[in-house]
């Protein structure tokens, strides 16, 4: 485990700086928050009616390569901090987030 994502049964949990509205949209690396690092993600959508929460879930799951259907908001919808939660066995997803710091 990182400070940024954690594995469950079945599921990794991940803690994300969201900046919507961006000129270049991707990851940025991982980046210090109040309560600890995160993974920064930049995305062109504005924050009105889901539509920036919907990109990041889309970018992670091209990131991870995983369906977008695996990959959701738990917490935040309204923030720019979020937790998403992508379904899934950790053993192949830890890698693969780890290449995204």
């Amino acid at each position: 485990m990182t400070g940024w994502w954690r594995a469950e049964p079945g599921r990794v949990v991940l803690r994300v700086k969201v900046q919507p509205r961006a000129r270049r949209p991707g990851l940025q690396g991982v980046a210090p928050s109040g309560d600890g690092p995160r993974l920064k993600l930049a995305v062109t959508e504005a924050p009105e009616d889901g539509r920036a929460n919907r990109a990041v879930c889309a970018a992670l799951a091209e990131a991870l390569r995983v369906a977008p259907s695996t990959v959701a908001v738990a917490q935040g919808q309204s923030a720019r901090e979020k937790t998403i939660i992508v379904t899934g066995d950790p053993a192949e997803l830890g890698p693969a987030l780890e290449r995204l710091a």
